[in-house]
């Protein structure tokens, strides 16, 4: 129980960190929180073998120390690395802030490491009967898992991590009270009690923030202003959602400069802001005056009407609610609108809120479903006039530290066709875009993506299907028309894009004279990697760039102005789409522009993979995508941390180390690739079951209960294959190959139909979904750590439970790297590489200790 308990704690708080930073900080760093565990687990076993002996004749209180010190440091570890805030996007250009992070990491990782120190102990003083300890760490901390899910409802970001202290104490009077030290146990309660109180109250009484919220996230600029009124909190899995309101807030996502010369002002409280773990705003606005009402067409969101009325319109994601607001002032005869964040619609359902959203909850002409707006239409039988995707991101696609390993599955190819499928004949699809990239880079991703799905779902039509304009530095609008425009339709779209004073990018029968596309491309490359003119320079275009439009009297005039470089470079892309030349353009544009797919759901990670090393001496032209460059820096020194956990024993104990041990390097290579391996599914499927759940906090929390707890099973059942272990062993890691492969190849298709089912059976579906390879993967740790004690290599024991503990730390570093370079199948594929290795591996594991020789005794 004390285990279990310990072992929960220790995931409690690995959740619980990740919170902080995503509330605190630009992205929640996942896999480094989890790297940061684990590193605690493989320094643990480092100090375990250096000091075995005396470990195991003082094992109780080194035990008993280890537990006791968890809490303390866990305060004091949160506490002084509130001090330190670091701010991720100077992380390059402040050399400052590498320390903070550096700060930052090595005060986290000490309750991690207090914590693995103790279960260390344990194992190795439980070593004969290592698969029900195993049994009980793995099975607590899936159930700890689980129950942070129901915390969240319970516990705001600032206070979450009282739960891991909970569990913390937990475990230690447990363990205490099994010794019968009933006094121990006492004071131990004693000790927790103030360790509690000292996390909740020490912030306050000391004048320090309980969470440094760097000042540049969007909540901060909120908090900043003179008249900024907080009137709305909610705390919950999906997220902390907060409302702010003030007069200084104005939302117009896109809208045209030539609203301010048409439209008069709109009042002074017509906005409220959202966020959500401080990242906004989503804009909410109440009803507008009648007077007023013309605002909307000003706004990107309004090009479907345009061509459509009294249209059967469906919102993918209802968000603050204004492209809504556009939807029902476009005369229509229904909107249905979608939004996946419960907290969200709860929000705009408080009667508190009910004049600054306008009474949008309870209007009757709208239709709001509770759930994702791409799994609804994947399934619904409703065909729509219009179907709107508009500024789905409050800060835009690509976003410092944060959206490198966020999945966007709304913008997937397979999302595309999902949505033209649900179209009735002649309807549109309408999506728009932040595009603040000067070079462009997330929008081309998306160009590419809804032009190969145009081209699927119509082959022969594609090109007369799709129209596009941007705003230079704001905002691009793709429309798509199922059967394709007519011209009278082109014409209605330009002329409303002229009167926007918006660039049209794309249109049926667009002319552009490509034949300047090789130095504009050239230029872009220079301005990155050479040492040229930036040509991102919004007050001059490329030399000899032009764009012609069709020829049409009106379509322009002598006197207009020259299209930005970021603009005819949109209109090149277009035309190397629509013409067949795509890999050309892709393969001299100096950033990676591969199409979104469900299995690589990913805009950032822009770098091609070959332009990597030319990035270290100019990564302040990269900082709008330094969270997947700091990937690769977390790579190398995961790499290296791990290389010199394993070597410490080899420096400090060489005579132990090198001596004669049969099967030692196939040992390590055994429990290596489990490591790698477990930590690679568990991390690459958390990122897997967003397509069907949704929301990735859900599916972290579904996938790591289901996984631990399933290979804790595993690891129980695994006593009664010891015997035939030789033979088994073998086949259930093939198996776990056979197993993985196969969801590499299958689980989208499953987890897309899985997406359709009610929420609840949604839950249900994806814990039997990973219950096969979790159970299976519950034998290989389990067998192997048994099979060292009953062989006595007790040296190897704590080596190897060490080196599975290195590589979980390169596995959670490397998964993210290979979902947004490869592809999230192929995280699965090298779990399984990893696991195929592990079985001829495993032979050596069972290779025994040569008994020496006894001299027979002479008679004479």
């Amino acid at each position: 129980m004390s285990i279990g308990l310990v072992a929960g704690s220790i995931i409690a708080l690995q959740i619980a960190v990740m919170r902080v930073f995503a509330v605190g900080s630009w992205a929640h760093f996942g896999s480094l929180v989890i790297g940061l565990a684990m590193l605690g687990f493989s320094l643990s076993s480092v100090i375990i073998f250096l000091f075995k002996d005396w470990v195991e004749r003082h094992w109780r209180g080194a035990a008993a120390t280890a537990l006791c010190l968890m809490g303390p440091l866990t305060v004091c570890a949160n506490l002084l690395a509130q001090q330190l805030p670091f701010n991720a996007i100077f992380i390059v250009s402040d050399p400052a802030q590498k320390w903070r992070l550096l700060a930052n990491f090595i005060l986290y990782l000490l309750p991690f490491l207090s914590g693995a120190f103790f279960l260390g102990v344990v194992f190795l003083k439980s070593r004969t009967g290592f698969n029900r300890v195993y049994f009980a760490d793995l099975t607590g901390s899936g159930l700890a898992g689980l129950l942070m899910l129901g915390a969240f409802y319970v516990f705001a970001p600032e206070a979450i991590i009282v739960v891991a202290l909970l569990f913390w104490a937990a475990g230690t009077i447990v363990w205490f009270v099994g010794q019968k030290a009933f006094a121990i146990s006492a004071a131990t309660a004693a000790l927790a009690g103030l360790s509690i109180a000292a996390y909740l109250m020490l912030p306050e009484l000391i004048g320090v923030p309980a969470i440094a919220v760097t000042q540049y996230k969007g909540v901060s600029y909120a908090r900043n202003f003179p008249d900024a009124t907080r009137i709305y909190r909610s705390i919950s899995p999906f997220g902390d959602l907060q409302i702010y309101k003030s007069s200084y807030m104005h939302f117009a996502p896109g809208l045209s400069d030539n609203a301010a010369f048409n439209v008069p002002e709109v009042p002074h409280d017509t906005y409220v802001g959202l966020y959500i773990d401080g990242e906004g705003p989503e804009g909410i606005m109440r009803e507008l005056p009648p007077e007023d009402v013309a605002y909307y067409r000003y706004l990107p969101a309004y090009y479907p009407y345009v061509l459509k009325t009294h249209p059967k319109i469906f919102v993918v994601q209802l968000g603050g609610g204004i492209s809504a607001m556009v939807a029902l002032h476009a005369d229509p005869q229904s909107v249905t609108a979608a939004e996946s964040n419960p907290a969200i619609l709860t929000a705009l359902r408080d009667p508190r809120l009910k004049d600054s959203t306008g009474n949008l909850m309870v209007n009757p002409a709208l239709l709001v479903v509770d759930g994702d707006g791409r799994l609804y239409l994947a399934h619904t039988n409703e065909r729509y006039d219009v179907i709107d995707l508009s500024l789905a991101d409050s800060v835009g696609l690509s976003n410092p530290g944060g959206f490198a390993i966020v999945e966007k599955y709304a913008y997937t190819e397979e999302a595309m066709l999902k949505y033209i499928g649900a179209l009735a004949d002649g309807g549109i699809l309408s999506v728009t875009l932040w595009n603040k990239e000067e070079p462009p880079k997330s929008i081309l991703k998306f160009y590419t993506t809804i032009a190969e799905a145009a081209k699927a779902a119509d082959p022969e039509r594609a090109a007369q299907s799709l129209f596009v304009a941007s705003s230079y530095l704001s905002t691009t609008t793709i429309v798509y028309k199922k059967g394709g425009f007519s011209p009278e339709e082109v014409s209605k779209l330009r002329d409303y894009t002229r009167s926007m004073s918006f660039d049209e990018v794309y249109s049926p029968g667009f002319v552009f004279d490509a034949s300047k596309s090789a130095k504009l491309l050239a230029d872009y490359r220079g301005s990155i990697f050479g040492n040229g003119a930036a040509t991102g320079d919004a007050a001059a275009p490329a030399d000899g760039a032009t764009s012609e439009a069709p020829p049409s009297d009106d379509n322009s005039t002598d006197d207009a102005p020259a299209p930005l470089p970021a603009t005819v470079l949109g209109q090149i892309a277009w035309h190397a789409l629509m013409i067949g030349s795509w890999p050309e353009f892709a393969k001299s544009y100096v950033f990676d522009t591969s199409m979104l797919t469900n299995d690589r759901p990913y805009f950032a990670g822009y770098e091609k993979f070959g332009d990597l090393p030319k990035t270290f001496d100019r990564l302040d032209l990269f900082q709008d995508d330094w969270g997947y460059l700091v990937l690769w820096a977390t790579l190398g020194v995961a790499t290296l941390a791990a290389l010199v956990l394993i070597c410490l024993p080899l420096a400090f104990r060489w005579q132990t180390v090198l001596a004669p041990t049969p099967g030692k390097a196939g040992t390590i290579v055994y429990f290596a690739c489990l490591g790698l391996g477990y930590i690679m599914v568990e991390v690459g499927l958390i990122s897997r079951f967003t397509l069907a759940l949704a929301n990735p906090t859900i599916s972290a929390s579904v996938l790591i209960s289901g996984l631990l707890v399933f290979s804790g099973l595993g690891s129980l059942v695994s006593e009664r294959i010891a015997k035939e272990a030789r033979t088994v062993l073998p086949l259930i890691l093939a198996c776990i190959a056979a197993l993985l492969i196969v969801y590499a190849v299958a689980l989208a298709p499953a987890l897309d139909w899985i997406g359709g089912l009610p929420y609840g059976l949604r839950l249900l579906a994806c814990f039997v979904l990973i219950t096969p390879p979790a159970f299976l993967m519950g034998f290989p740790m389990a067998a192997g750590m048994g099979w060292l004690t009953r062989l006595s290599k007790d040296h190897m024991f704590v080596w190897a439970w060490g080196v599975n503990g290195c590589f979980s730390v390169v596995g959670a570093a490397l998964v993210p790297i290979i979902a947004t370079t490869f592809g999230l199948s192929s995280v699965l594929d090298v779990s399984a590489a990893a696991y195929l290795l592990a079985a001829p591996a495993f032979l050596s594991v069972l290779q025994p200790i040569k008994q020496p020789s006894v001299p027979r005794l002479s008679t004479n």
